[in-house]
Parts: structure tokens; sequence; C-alpha cells
């Protein structure tokens, strides 16, 4: 559910479907060889053809009973996760007292390792968002539909069953394969809104939308324990509006995504360490700030006139400011760039985590705070379907297949190459969007807020259109008049259009 009023700042659908359709055949963005869609549409049918009994016969289990429903955006057909809730009665305060069951899409079931799709597959490791369209990991065949967990319709699925104490820490932990059904599509407009008392469609356990929110008020505050970040600045979107034309727009995220997101990031930890105390898999890892860099935040945080009292550690500063703040907004923006170094720790036998001097650190996710794997995104993700076969071989003390493991060396790099090209992407599109809005506006004067400043520009995000973009300091208006004024950060600015050029996605405008 947006949360934007309409704009007069829009771009034609046809001038940004040839602009991104040129953006992708720059960065060699192709269509499925005949080889792998064939297969794809050949694994569909297999499982439409009695898939669901022969993975009852291999010793899966039966969690059809389960009230599974999804919760995404309005619209989505790659559903890779279902959930259901359960309150228990601990027998002793130490017993557990919630128990989750989340349910991920199990694409091991269709994918034939070394097979045409499988190398398609490699090659592409993620899917990739652009406005007009996404660039999916798996065809269509599997991504909206055999294994996408699509409401009332039996499912393979990796079965995740989660006890929590009454503080919301993790007991225990357990993964399996497993025949689901989804009982219900839900948007999370429409479990927020049941939090504010709407009614929620008949299958839909009347009490998930509560007890969503309990589990995940418990899980922020181990975050917050442990010294974790979560960021709820508003997000850039782009957004089709009513005439099928394109604007900018900032969204935050409705407290719901936040529990919702927790759930995932739980499970995320529990596959962590399923994977260490078996001694192999793949981490997704995060090195700790440098300390320059947290030096630097603190001089940011002096500028934007932010308490941070030397004693206070930055998450807990974070999770004290609001984004509505124009200051408070400039400093969250510094703040997202303060962790860099993202990776993968690929781990078979004695190179596991911990087993040497620095194994501890380097397996650390630092704004997690903990120990995290990829696993509950598989229909969007390559990586996950590896980390979700690792920690159903583990739990069922069994070795891990041998395709995963001869793979697991490989992906840290598959998956750097395609997230590249994944942000190459994304940012082009956005800055070809941001110059299209703008473009017959040069000259018009606009309000927003200054975030930062290197080497003399800074970054400008403009109110209305949603546009971040650069700017500078306007020139003297005569030779000798002295330096041009400086870039106030964090404050609201007036800044005239300089430029907008759609060929190249370029904006550039001047404080006024």
């Amino acid at each position: 559910m947006s949360r934007t009023r309409l704009s007069a700042y829009t771009a034609a659908p046809a001038e940004v479907a040839s602009a991104l359709d040129a953006l992708r055949a720059e960065h060699g963005i192709t269509d499925f060889p005949p080889e792998a869609l064939a297969e794809a549409q050949a694994a569909a049918e297999a499982w439409e053809a009695g898939g669901p009994q022969r993975l009852l016969d291999d010793g899966a289990r039966d969690a059809r009973d389960l009230p599974l429903v999804t919760i995404d955006p309005p619209g989505s057909k790659d559903l890779d996760q279902a959930l259901a809730l359960e309150r228990l009665d601990p027998a002793d305060q130490h017993g557990p007292s919630y128990r989750v069951h989340y349910a991920i899409a199990s694409l091991a079931t269709f994918i034939t390792p070394g097979g045409a799709l499988d190398a398609e597959l490699r090659r592409r490791g993620e899917t990739i968002y652009a406005p007009d369209a996404a660039t999916p990991l798996h065809p269509e065949a599997l991504s909206h539909g055999a294994a996408s967990l699509l409401e009332e319709v039996e499912r393979p699925a990796c079965l995740w069953t989660i006890d929590l104490d009454p503080r919301g820490e993790i007991l225990t932990a357990h993964v399996e394969r497993a025949l689901v059904r989804s009982r219900a599509r839900l948007t999370y407009a429409q479990v927020q809104e049941a939090l504010d008392g709407a009614s929620l469609p008949a299958p839909v356990p009347p009490g998930l939308p509560a007890l969503l929110e309990e589990i995940g008020r418990l899980r922020l505050e181990r975050e917050a324990e442990r010294g974790g970040t979560s960021l709820t600045t508003p997000e850039q979107e782009i957004e089709k509006t009513e005439d099928e034309g394109y604007r900018l727009v900032y969204r935050a995220s409705l407290p719901v995504e936040d529990y919702n997101a927790q759930i995932s990031l739980m499970t995320g930890i529990s596959a962590a360490a399923i994977m260490v105390r078996h001694g192999v898999g793949i981490l997704r890892t995060l090195p700790p700030a440098r300390d320059e860099n947290e030096a630097r935040l603190r001089r940011v945080a002096r500028a934007l006139g932010i308490d941070w009292p030397a004693k206070q550690p930055y998450p807990e500063l974070l999770r004290s400011l609001d984004h509505q703040v124009p200051a408070h907004a400039a400093f969250m923006d510094q703040a997202m760039s303060l962790f860099r170094g993202s990776g993968y720790l690929a781990f078979n036998g004695p190179d596991a985590p911990g087993q040497g001097p620095d194994g501890e650190q380097e397996a650390i996710h630092a704004a997690i705070a903990s120990r995290y794997a990829h696993v509950t995104a598989p229909l969007r993700r390559l990586v996950d379907r590896y980390g979700e076969e690792v920690c159903i071989a583990a739990c069922a003390g069994r070795p891990v297949p041998d395709w995963v493991a001869q793979a697991l060396p490989e992906l840290p790099e598959v998956m750097s190459r395609t997230g590249r090209l994944a942000k190459a992407i994304g940012r082009g599109a956005v800055s070809i969007l941001e110059a299209m809005v703008l473009a017959g506006h040069e000259g018009q004067v606009f309000e927003g807020v200054i975030t930062s400043v290197r080497e003399g520009r800074g970054e400008l995000m403009l109110t209305e259109p949603a546009v971040v973009t650069e700017i500078r300091a306007s020139a003297p208006a005569q030779p000798g008049a002295g330096s041009a004024p400086r870039l106030p950060v964090g404050e609201r600015v007036r800044a005239r259009l300089r430029r907008a050029d759609p060929a190249t996605g370029r904006t550039d405008f001047e404080l006024v």
C-alpha cells in the first residue's frame, strides 16, 4: 500500500521500456536457452503428474495440515516462504513458548544437477528487478508455477520448525523435506490492517497477525541485545501510475514487514548454526565497521547536531532516530555505508568457521551481529538452494549431496559476480527514471535535503519527485567574489535543476 500522493513527474511507458531494454542489452541480459526452458517445463509437468505422492514415498513429511500462509507484496507470484505460528504452553520457564513453522520452496526437487537449467541458473545467480519487468532466476514454469508456494495447491518445501523461549531466543531448529499446502496468499497491507482490527480471509488463523507481531517484537529486542541493526528508512521505489506511466516515490516499510523479516533472519541464523556444527556450508558475511569509518560517522553526527554519547553503541543510536527529521534521515543514509565488504564464506571440513585463528571474526555478519546464512529465498537467489540442502542433510544425519559439496567453493564468486550485475541494473534503471521524470523541468527549483558531501559535491534527496541525485554549490556571481557556498548536510535546501539527460541517466542540480 503506497503512502504517496499523485505526482506530475512521470515517464511514458514506451520510453521507459525502450531505455530499460537497452540497459539490459548493455549488461548481457538474455532470455533462457531453449534447453533450460524445456527442462523447467518437464520438471513442472512431472510434479503435476504424481509429484506429491512420489515426494511422500521418498520419505518427506506430510505437512498439509499446517495452516501455512504467504505474506508478500501485492501481485507476487514467486512465493518462496509460507509460515504458521503457534503459542505453546511451556512445562517450565525454560521450555518453548512459541513454535514457528517456516516452509521454503524446495528447488532441489525440480533442478537436475549438471543439466542445462542448472548451468543457466549459475550464470544468472539471482533475479534482477527493473521497473517494467523482472528477469527471473528461474523460468516461470517454476518461479510462478510448480515451485512457488501458491495458495491451495500441493507443493514441495524445506520445512523449518523453530522453537523459541518466552524471550524469543532460539531453543531448537530443524528442517526437513515436506509436502505443504498454503491456505492463503496475503499482502503486508492486509496483515497490517488486521493488526488494526480488520478481518482476514476465513482460512487464515485469526491469531496470526498478533502472534507475528509478538514474535517479531521479541526478535527485534534480541537483535538489539546482540548489537544488530535494522534500519527502517524510506526506500526509493519505482511505481506504475494509473495511466501506466512510471514515477519515483519514497515508501516507508510497514511494521509487519519488519516482523516478517525477523522470521527470515531467525531462520538464516538457525541455518548458519546448523552448518557450522555440521562443518560444511556457506555463510553470508559482513566484516565489522572499521574504527576510521565509525570516527567519520561520529563527525557526521556532530555536523548534523545529533547527540551521540561516547559509550552509546551505534545500533542503539540508530533506533532512537526518526527518519522524518531531515538531519536524522541524512545520518541514517550515511550509517548505511558504515559496513562494507559483504560476501560469502564457503567451508567444508577443517576450514569451518571457528577452526582457525580468524574463523570466528570472518564468519560473522556484523549488521545482524550473528552468524547468518541465506536460505529463505531460493526462487530468487541461487545460493539458498544449496544452503537448504546442507541443512536438510545435517538435520537428517546424512552426508551433504555431492552436487552441493562440489559447488560450494565456486558459489562465493558466482554470487559476487551476479550480485554486481543486479546492482548495476537496479542503479541504472533508477538513474534513467530520475532523468526521464525531470527532463523538461530544467531551470525549475526543487526542495530537498542534502544527505552527504564528498569532494565538493553532495547527494541531494528531493521531496517531490522522489529523486536522489548529485548537487553542487553555485559558483560565485562574479570573479573574485569569494568561494562557493558550502553544502549544508542534513538541512532542507532549494536546488535548481541544471541538466536531466535520459540518454546517460545523469541529472545535475545546483544550490540556490
